[in-house]
């Protein structure tokens, strides 16, 4: 049957409906295609998440030093660091002072510098140490190793200045509940050693180049560190001593003091000087027992019947003694305050009492002498003896050795005679007589001195050329040498 033929608007609807299906198949084709391609970049994209590379970025307290393929570079770095300052210092209590933080990122294609890295991070990277602080007054002075050498830092300062018995017995006394037994002469006993200043210990972190040995430590503190003081000149003081004194020379003195001159200084001129200030001072109470002497009290009573420059001794001073018990403070070993805890008399002082006469005497003598001492004999007389003439005469054993001026007059001379007189005495009576004391023990008047009859001027003695205790007088009249016994009663 011919379809076409018989009806031709259906060979036109058939032949419409042939390219339908024709463009159908072309787009399921597309569609297809595109498919299979998306499959192929997922494929793709997949190979290339397998070559994505982890690189680290290393800051140090939130400084950038770079990137490295492994943190392990950093780390190894710092572990050595740490081991190589244990051996150093002999501390096993080391770390890294320093924050350091890794920031990861995945890239394709990695831009590391490893050796840059390390280098900067060695330069950065710091140590520190834990320590114990001593603090004094709230501030970290020293660093020591740990608490223990802390503790025994502040033991030491103590034993600076008491010994280790004396500190046992400090304690022993805190727990004593009996009464200590007193004190003997010159004996101290130490009540309490403290420190100034409020001292505490505080464990910290710090480079080890900051921590000090025991002894360092107590050496520091005790002696400080140079401040500027002033200095006040005394009498006596000379510019190369003051230097001296504080540890400086002359030229640094001078500079540190401009306008002054070694030989300008002026009693109570202000210097300015450097001296080292004790951080720390130790403070020490101490008990003292001491006997000392009390001065004997010095009293004159006037005599007006006795010769003016005249004096005897009515009673003779002694000195007192007193017991006193001190409770002393020193601070560093100087004393800063001593208060009598308890005085009590042991012995009272006896007044030294001397009678000075008063009353005017003339210097020239009347002509008639006295007796120069208490009694005696003559023992021997004016004359020749032995081929020499013996210009006076010698008194003996008179019944005390007081030697006395046979009248008024002026000591003209008194003192020792090269002549063999030894000590002598020579009194100008002012009317033409002169009178000679010789070999004295001792002399109880000076040149110049106006003497009285009967005055005490000396002790009777051997000195001089003397066989014996006597007395040797001799008496001239104008410059002429005369027989004693004329005028002697």
């Amino acid at each position: 049957m011919n379809w076409k033929g018989r009806n031709p608007r259906f060979t036109s609807n058939f032949i419409s409906l042939n390219k339908i299906k024709a463009s159908n198949l072309f787009k399921i084709a597309v569609i297809i295609a595109l498919f299979i391609l998306t499959l192929s970049l997922t494929n793709t994209s997949t190979n290339a998440e397998t070559e994505i590379k982890t690189v680290y970025h290393v800051y140090i307290n939130q400084q950038y030093i770079g990137a490295v393929s492994d943190k392990e570079i950093i780390e190894k770095l710092a572990d050595s660091k740490i081991h190589n300052a244990q051996n150093q210092y002999g501390n096993d209590q080391i770390d890294i002072s320093n924050k350091i933080t890794y920031i990861p990122e995945q890239v394709f294609r990695p831009i590391t510098d490893d050796n840059e890295a390390v280098q900067k991070a060695s330069e950065l990277l710091t140590i520190k140490a834990e320590a114990s602080g001593i603090l004094v007054n709230g501030q970290p002075i020293v660093y020591v190793q740990n608490e223990q050498d802390a503790n025994t830092v502040i033991e030491k300062l103590k034993l600076h200045y008491i010994s280790k018995t004396d500190l046992a017995e400090i304690k022993g006394k805190e727990n004593a509940r009996q009464p200590l037994p007193p004190l003997k002469k010159n004996q101290s006993s130490i009540l309490d050693v403290s420190l100034g200043e409020k001292v505490s210990i505080q464990n910290g972190e710090i480079s080890p180049d900051e921590i000090l040995t025991v002894d360092q430590a107590v050496n520091y503190l005790l002696k400080g560190t140079l401040t500027e003081k002033k200095y006040t000149v005394k009498d006596g003081d000379v510019l190369g001593q003051i230097a001296e004194k504080h540890n400086l020379k002359v030229k640094q003195l001078l500079k540190m003091n401009p306008g002054i001159k070694e030989d300008s200084l002026k009693i109570g001129q202000q210097l300015k000087v450097t001296a080292y200030e004790p951080i720390v001072h130790v403070v020490v109470h101490k008990e003292t027992y001491k006997e000392e002497k009390v001065p004997y009290k010095k009293e004159i009573i006037e005599d007006k019947s006795m010769a003016k420059g005249e004096t005897k001794v009515k009673q003779k001073g002694q000195n007192g003694k007193t017991a006193i018990t001190y409770v002393v403070t020193e601070e560093n070993g100087n004393v800063i305050k001593e208060n009598v805890q308890k005085e009590e008399i042991i012995k009272k002082p006896v007044t030294n009492i001397v009678v000075k006469g008063t009353k005017v005497v003339t210097s020239r003598g009347s002509g008639s002498f006295t007796w120069p001492t208490d009694g005696g004999y003559i023992s021997s007389t004016m004359g020749y003896r032995w081929g020499k003439l013996h210009k006076g005469i010698d008194i003996a054993r008179p019944s005390n050795r007081t030697i006395r001026a046979v009248d008024n007059g002026i000591v003209v001379s008194a003192g020792w005679d090269n002549g063999g007189y030894g000590n002598m005495i020579k009194i100008d009576h002012r009317n033409g007589f002169v009178t000679i004391y010789g070999h004295l023990n001792s002399i109880n008047v000076s040149v110049g001195q106006t003497v009285s009859k009967g005055a005490d001027i000396g002790v009777m003695g051997a000195t001089g050329d003397a066989t014996g205790i006597h007395l040797h007088f001799e008496v001239y009249q104008n410059g002429n040498l005369k027989n004693p016994l004329q005028y002697l009663r």
